[in-house]
């Protein structure tokens, strides 16, 4: 372990040298070795850098052709007797039109051949320059890169195949080697993302028998009546599936699965959504090698817009881990690196940022509706639907990555709206979860403009996206033995938020009032209720588990007492509802509770455990037990309302319903007891009620009093007549 440490910081080394050193022209027959790291380097992350150190080229050489000259004598010799395909890729690449040629790449791999080495060139930070340079020399057939470095070969693994190996090195090498296709599917620098041994586990399109990887690969990039994305290709049978999705439109599905004697081939002149994209944060961790370096950018924000437009796909970027305003981008992420071992190093104050998913709108406007296309490059469910009508004006979204919303424009449950002559807009939602909207979804305001003069007829899109929460919070009663209360805090539960919005990071706070109590509690059967038509959502199960940990995380103690649980998620709210309202079963436990064990399934797909304080612990003690028999079948209902409102974009609701925001003063709790427990709820909606309820009873008495004193009065004028 302290060996792999010291590799690691070596990496970073090597990454900050690159950072301090790209403008400087490297001569290639100079070499310098990169300062040496003491053990102690092991326990902190500042690494001593000489000012003027490089790469020292010849000791990296060396390492990347590792066997010896003579392995290699004899391996070309058994080239000689390679099959037949080997050799029609190789010719095929010395006839190919210069237009025609381009790069297929394996990540992870490097190729060791020294008696075909041509040229390295140190201080190469992209590897769109690297391929360039081998591109325009007819003798190259491929490289070897890494951050900094790129090495040319005269000859490929398809010539070589014992010379590529897997890259043992602290940081990962991409493998590039030339490829001739019969018409230039696109600009982008390689078309082809190869990884050996591997396959997707996804509907087959279509399936062909092929001679060889390239006419495999060449079948998905001319694919005219389905989107490739990716191809299976068995090299014994010839056997070549085509699919329309990929590793990164499956991510987290665990569809990327060994297969020996199979090539996975991506396709990476697919075009992807990119006009309205979410990044997600991964903490702690940056890539050994990226595809592009760059320097002197001045913001996060940049660095975001040159992955965006970036002349390959994209799908992470980090910045200002390596050197101030560095920026480093990377056509990986989690989902395409499950082959390749230790691709991350391990920096705690680093942040890589990961494409999650991308959407593009478009809107045909017709006759009588409109029409709003979606397309989004990550397999979608939810719905899509109207502003203000979830279920009259929805279509639901099961595993898609194009759908559509039609909405005619004389549907008033679709509430498109008439704003001038000739112009009819709507508002949708874009809602990943069947139920809540969170801070993933989108909101977006569509508009059908008519000419009606000429009848042309144009259209826009605006993606301008927000959400806003107005907690409103409702009273607290406490409740006897122990008394407990649970509020909406910020995320480690020290302040009582009083105003929020769509996913700032939140947590339900469960605490024990009294601090001497004997008792802890557990918590169970977490629900969030919609304020209007009583739709809910189990956040945390019987068992004390969450039920989906994207939306709550599970219930942990408070690190300085017992007495406190936190459960962590990011603010959300119902689309029919401004109220959201949470509920929970706690009980107490007598001394402490003991968590319950669960299962969450993480981005990756993989299964991990994690614990979750919702089972009592078994008490031993017969004293202790008979003391606590009467309090701890108690269950207490705690009660927790939140005002929410979203705007995406769009006009407040709150402006329209100014009533709303009287219903609620304060950030608290009401309580009742489902057994024994002595309490009850008060709240302004209650008073009301139970003063109407009086008045009407007193107007009945005073009414019936009234009656029988006329009749009373009329009897007595009856007698007197007589």
């Amino acid at each position: 372990m302290r060996i792999r440490n010291c590799m690691h910081y070596i990496a970073i080394g090597f990454i900050l040298i690159l950072a301090v050193n790209a403008g400087d022209s490297i001569d290639k027959n100079e070499s310098s070795a990169v300062t040496e790291l003491p053990l102690e380097t092991e326990t902190t992350t500042e690494i001593p850098v000489s000012e003027d150190a490089a790469p020292d080229v010849q000791n990296r050489n060396s390492a990347i052709d590792s066997i010896s000259t003579s392995d290699y004598e004899s391996k070309e010799f058994a080239s000689l007797t390679d099959t037949k395909e080997n050799d029609d890729i190789s010719s095929s690449n010395e006839l190919c039109d210069p237009d025609a040629m381009g790069f297929e790449i394996v990540t992870g791999y490097v190729f060791s051949a020294p008696g075909k080495l041509m040229d390295s060139l140190p201080g190469t930070l992209m590897l769109t320059d690297c391929l360039s340079t081998c591109h325009k020399n007819k003798t190259c057939q491929s490289v070897n890169y890494e951050t900094g470095l790129c090495v040319l070969f005269s000859s490929n693994a398809d010539q070589l195949p014992g010379a590529l190996t897997k890259s043992q090195f602290p940081v990962f090498t991409i493998y590039a080697q030339k490829s001739c296709v019969s018409a230039k599917p696109c600009n982008r620098a390689w078309y082809i993302d190869r990884v050996q041994n591997y396959r997707l586990k996804a509907a087959v399109k279509r399936s062909a028998l092929v001679s060889s990887r390239r006419e495999c690969f060449e079948l998905c990039l001319s694919e005219a009546e389905f989107t490739c994305r990716s191809a299976n290709y068995k090299k014994e049978s010839g056997v070549c599936e085509l699919s329309e999705m990929d590793r990164s439109t499956l991510a987290g599905a665990n569809a990327f699965e060994v297969m020996e004697g199979t090539d996975y081939l991506e396709n990476h002149c697919v075009e992807e959504p990119n006009k309205l994209c979410e990044f997600k944060r991964l903490q702690g961790r940056i890539l050994k090698t990226v595809d592009s370096v760059y320097q002197d950018v001045s913001s996060v924000d940049e660095c975001r817009e040159l992955c965006l437009n970036s002349p390959f796909r994209c799908h992470s970027y980090d910045y200002n881990d390596t050197g101030d305003m560095v920026c480093r981008l990377s056509h990986h992420s989690r989902a395409t690196l499950s082959d390749v071992q230790d691709p991350y190093l391990e920096v705690p104050e680093a942040s890589t940022y990961e494409l999650a998913s991308c959407y593009n709108v478009t809107i045909e406007c017709g006759g009588g509706d409109m029409l709003a296309r979606i397309r989004t490059s990550k397999l979608f469910s939810g719905k899509v639907y109207a502003k203000g009508s979830p279920k009259s004006c929805a279509v639901d979204v099961r595993s898609a990555l194009d759908f559509e919303l039609r909405m005619n424009y004389n549907d008033l449950e679709c509430n498109v709206r008439h704003s001038n002559a000739g112009r009819y807009v709507n508002d949708i939602i874009i809602q990943h979860h069947d139920m809540i909207v969170t801070s993933s979804d989108l909101g977006l305001a569509l508009a059908c403009q008519y000419d009606l003069s000429n009848k042309s007829v144009t259209n826009g899109v605006n993606l301008d996206v927000r959400g806003d929460l107005t907690p409103a919070l409702s009273e607290e009663v406490i409740v006897d033995s122990p008394s407990v209360v649970m509020r909406v805090t910020s995320r480690d539960g020290s302040d009582m938020l009083s105003t929020a919005e769509v996913g700032d990071p939140l947590a339900l706070k469960f605490q024990i009032m009294d601090e001497q109590s004997p008792y802890e509690i557990f918590v169970r059967e977490l629900v969030a209720l919609d304020g209007i038509d009583n739709s809910e959502i189990t956040l945390i199960d019987s068992n004390g588990c969450p039920t989906d940990h994207f939306i709550m995380g599970p219930i942990y103690k408070n690190a300085t007492t017992g007495k406190i649980l936190l459960s962590n998620f990011d603010a959300f709210k119902f689309p029919s509802s401004e109220v959201v309202q949470f509920r929970a079963l706690v009980s107490p436990c007598m001394p402490s509770c003991e968590p319950v064990q669960c299962d969450q399934e993480d981005t990756s797909g993989e299964y991990r455990s994690t614990l979750s304080f919702g089972r009592k612990r078994h008490v031993s003690d017969k004293r202790i037990r008979r003391q606590a028999k009467s309090s701890s079948a108690e269950e207490m209902l705690l009660v927790q309302s939140i005002q929410i409102t979203d705007k995406f974009g769009f006009e407040e609701l709150k402006k329209r319903k100014p009533h709303l925001e009287e219903r609620f003063e304060e950030n608290e709790t009401t309580f009742t007891a489902t057994e024994g427990a002595q309490g009850f709820c008060v709240n302004a909606i209650g008073l009301i009620t139970a003063a109407t309820i009086f008045l009407l009873t007193q107007l009945s008495i005073i009414g019936i009093w009234t009656f029988c004193y006329q009749r009373r009065q009329k009897l007595q004028a009856y007698h007197h007549s007589y």
